[in-house]
């Protein structure tokens, strides 16, 4: 079997219970199928900042704007509250322009195969996306202080992290990611990013 993303399967483990429960509400769906398509979209953002960073620019453009916007931020629970309470108003928790810069001009592609793989709907999956981008670059930040990431280290572990997720994808992510928007995207493709973090629940 694919070996999963390990970032992507760690923040799915932190999401577990009352967060997915606020972001299932938040969708106007079940917990099941939040859960689901949660599995399938952070692999997806975080192979994306994976291709953003895999230039020296791009890890050092990402690692300043961690280090800037989102090291000393909330708990989890903090900032998923002020995501969902509207919070647009800090770089922080604007969850709409944070997803402008992780996945450009590939939203819309994004947000439709992610709607089509998990039932969703291209509104809803962008909705979804838009709440889980400023948490995925936080969940980055801390991890980077953690560990005594520099720019370079962290671009080294966001490319495993897309090369892990490209892997288990079957290649679909680059698909979508593909700037042309020429590339075919398989929904069901893109649903087997996500089907090894839900195996991984007890």
């Amino acid at each position: 079997m694919t070996q999963q993303p390990p970032l992507a399967r760690e923040l799915f483990a932190q999401l577990q219970g009352a967060p997915m429960q606020q972001i299932a509400r938040q969708l106007g769906t079940d917990q099941d199928q939040a859960g689901n398509a949660v599995a399938t979209a952070l692999p997806l953002l975080l192979g994306a900042l994976g291709r953003n960073s895999a230039q020296p620019q791009g890890a050092e453009a990402l690692f300043g704007a961690l280090q800037r916007d989102h090291a000393a931020g909330p708990d989890l629970g903090g900032l998923l509250g002020a995501v969902l309470g509207g919070g647009g108003g800090s770089r922080q928790t604007n969850g709409a322009a944070i997803l402008g810069h992780i996945l450009g001009g590939a939203q819309p592609r994004a947000a439709q195969g992610l709607g089509q793989a998990t039932g969703l709907g291209s509104g809803q999956a962008m909705q979804l996306l838009t709440v889980l981008a400023p948490i995925v670059l936080s969940f980055l930040a801390k991890r980077s202080s953690a560990q005594g990431l520099d720019a370079g280290g962290l671009g080294q572990l966001l490319g495993q992290e897309r090369a892990q997720a490209s892997q288990a994808g079957g290649g679909v992510l680059e698909s979508l990611l593909d700037r042309d928007g020429d590339g075919d995207v398989d929904a069901s493709d893109l649903l087997k990013l996500g089907m090894g973090l839900l195996g991984n629940r007890r």
